[in-house]
């Protein structure tokens, strides 16, 4: 996983040191291959306890992990092109905007793939294939990406049905227990409504698969498997854009492989497909 990725994924959630940290993390990277811990916090005006607890809640177990990674992470970029100005302004033609939004999915997908590694993506798979019903649970703009995913899944024969109504998913999933699955998509990972679900779920014993920003948040927590969609910077506040983006690509990563995993699953999709295009079309 990434670690820049990583850093931008919890640049909001970070306290004033770690994220003076994170600024020269991502704008001094290099620096850090000839840096002690000492030093990196010398010069990033913080304590040497704060490099250690901001390379801890990374993931690593000290700085000298935290510093391979960053290396690891600089040598992939090698040779890369650097990412084009792309914030758009009141002056942009609609050719410009459109070109400059491509930029801003192009890098959220790119950011959501590094985010993920196959072992959780093969988690979210076996849970889903396991499961003898799926609620999925949702709120706000992504209920629309809850509704996609039902959707999906119904085409597979899948037993799956998305809820954003509380007492109507309270209902449900007073009824499920660990033969079942949860899956709450939540950006925040906060939403009230979307973690008393969850919470009911898990007092029932039933696994969940959580869609959310990377980073600790309660959703997180109370997940069995979690999967994170990456957060841009909006060109249009509150629009949800590029969270949808990267909501969507997990989701369509996840469809893909259970269709292709299945050669029932392929021929079931192939049949909804048909039928959907006969009622649209008679």
């Amino acid at each position: 996983m990434s670690t820049f990725v990583k850093i931008k994924a919890l640049k909001p959630s970070l306290s004033s040191s770690e994220a003076k940290l994170a600024d020269f993390t991502l704008s001094s990277g290099a620096k850090i291959r000839s840096l002690s811990s000492v030093e990196l916090a010398r010069q990033a005006g913080v304590s040497q306890s704060s490099v250690v607890k901001f390379a801890q809640k990374l993931g690593y177990k000290g700085f000298p992990a935290f510093k391979l990674a960053v290396i690891d992470d600089l040598n992939l970029q090698a040779g890369q092109p650097e990412p084009a100005h792309s914030h758009i302004t009141h002056a942009d033609s609609i050719d410009l905007i459109a070109q400059k939004l491509l930029t801003h999915q192009q890098g959220v997908l790119s950011e959501t793939n590094k985010l993920n590694d196959v072992e959780q993506f093969e988690a979210a798979i076996s849970a889903i294939k396991s499961a003898k019903r799926i609620l999925l649970c949702a709120v706000g703009g992504s209920f629309t990406m809850a509704q996609d995913f039902a959707l999906k899944l119904q085409k597979l024969g899948l037993p799956a049905i998305a809820q954003t109504d509380e007492l109507s998913a309270a209902s449900y999933i007073a009824t499920m227990g660990k033969d079942d699955l949860l899956i709450a998509i939540s950006d925040s990972g906060q939403s009230k409504s979307v973690l008393r679900v969850a919470r009911q779920a898990k007092n029932n014993n039933c696994p969940i698969l959580c869609l959310s920003r990377y980073g600790v948040n309660p959703l997180h927590d109370m997940a069995s498997i979690n999967l994170y969609n990456v957060t841009g910077e909006e060109p249009v506040r509150h629009a949800s854009m590029l969270t949808r983006v990267s909501q969507s690509y997990l989701i369509d990563v996840l469809f893909v492989a259970l269709t292709q995993s299945n050669l029932r699953w392929q021929k079931r999709a192939e049949r909804a497909n048909e039928h959907m295009y006969d009622i649209r079309h008679s």
